[in-house]
């Protein structure tokens, strides 16, 4: 499928896709939103059918995602609540999309990632981030809410965190990022980083990954987790990969 606002390439078993507006700073409006939700139904058909086994996410230009485009905005103001909800209702689908891929969504960081694009963050399983970018939950600054995206990014930084910046709107810096969970990694070379996790996760056998992420969304008790446990040391893979380890020789799904 192509797309006006977004750029995909398929490279092997990764998925990267590209935010296409540089001029608007990758901002979101109806459009963009839309477009990001028809891929991820895309994206996760292709990993039903195990054609990808991770996603990268990047911005085109010196930005990452500067959150909502003002001209969209603009056109908010005379929007009913009707209208609002509508309009909030497909974000956040397009939020829940996204973070609901079965397969590792890894976020590559440049410049800013604020308001939805701090959201957009949130939603990736992994992220790495250049050293000078800037991040913020910065909606009351306008006199709004980080609602749509707070399931996200309370999941990601957690609740006193978020007290502090969903309730101020400050920007911080990518230090601030990392200690509080949103980043995972600050990186001078983001590319040289970025194809370093991917290596990693290529690594991994391709089921496991993915129970992996239902492990941290679901979050299953103590019985379940055994019960899980034991379906994979009993999968095909759970058992090529302990018979490999035993026999010191790589699993099959490296070969």
């Amino acid at each position: 499928m192509s797309y006006r606002h977004l750029t995909t390439r398929r490279d092997g078993a990764v998925e990267r896709l590209t935010l296409n507006r540089p001029d608007v700073r990758n901002a979101f409006n109806e459009h963009v939103i839309a477009e990001l939700t028809d891929w991820a139904a895309e994206t996760r058909a292709a990993a039903a059918r195990h054609d990808i086994r991770a996603v990268v996410i990047a911005g085109a230009g010196k930005v990452f995602c500067a959150g909502a485009d003002v001209t969209w905005m603009s056109k908010t103001v005379h929007y009913t609540e009707e209208e609002n909800l509508r309009d909030a209702m497909a974000m956040s689908r397009m939020f829940a999309a996204i973070n609901e891929l079965p397969v590792a969504v890894i976020g590559r960081i440049q410049g800013a990632a604020l308001g939805g694009g701090a959201g957009l963050a949130a939603v990736c399983d992994i992220v790495v981030a250049d050293e000078a970018a800037l991040f913020g939950f910065t909606e009351t600054k306008l006199g709004i809410l980080p609602a749509v995206i707070s399931p996200f990014a309370l999941a990601k930084i957690g609740p006193s965190s978020a007290r502090r910046y969903f309730l101020t709107g400050e920007r911080f810096d990518t230090a601030t990022a990392l200690r509080i969970g949103l980043v995972h990694e600050v990186a001078g070379d983001l590319d040289e980083a970025i194809e370093r996790v991917v290596g990693e996760l290529l690594l991994a056998g391709p089921q496991a990954a993915r129970w992996a992420k239902r492990l941290v969304r679901e979050r299953p008790d103590g019985p379940e987790t055994a019960r899980w446990i034991a379906e994979r040391r009993t999968s095909e893979e759970g058992q090529e990969g302990l018979r490999a380890f035993l026999e010191k020789r790589p699993p099959g799904w490296r070969s």
